[in-house]
């Protein structure tokens, strides 16, 4: 269960880390990457503990326009796995 759903807008960029971050109980920061947002992940996890918070966020804000509609599709569809 996510300790908490935290809206994008609330969440600081850090150019550092190259990722949005928020504070977290334990004194470190959840992370998430602007390439995670992209992707659909809407999970920033803290490096230092277990807890992991839910972003809240319009996926629209992150698709970069430049890519080709059916490439980003053929990313986002799950490939088959096989298993021996």
């Amino acid at each position: 269960m996510s300790y908490d759903d935290v809206e994008i807008e609330d969440m600081e960029w850090n150019e550092e880390l190259k990722s949005f971050t928020y504070p977290c109980p334990c004194g470190d920061l959840f992370q998430i990457t602007k390439d995670d947002l992209k992707i659909g992940e809407e999970i920033a996890r803290c490096p230092s503990c277990s807890l992991y918070i839910t972003v809240i966020y319009n996926m629209e804000d992150f698709i970069d326009s430049k890519i080709d509609p059916k490439k980003q599709q053929q990313q986002n569809q799950q490939q088959p796995v096989a298993v021996a």
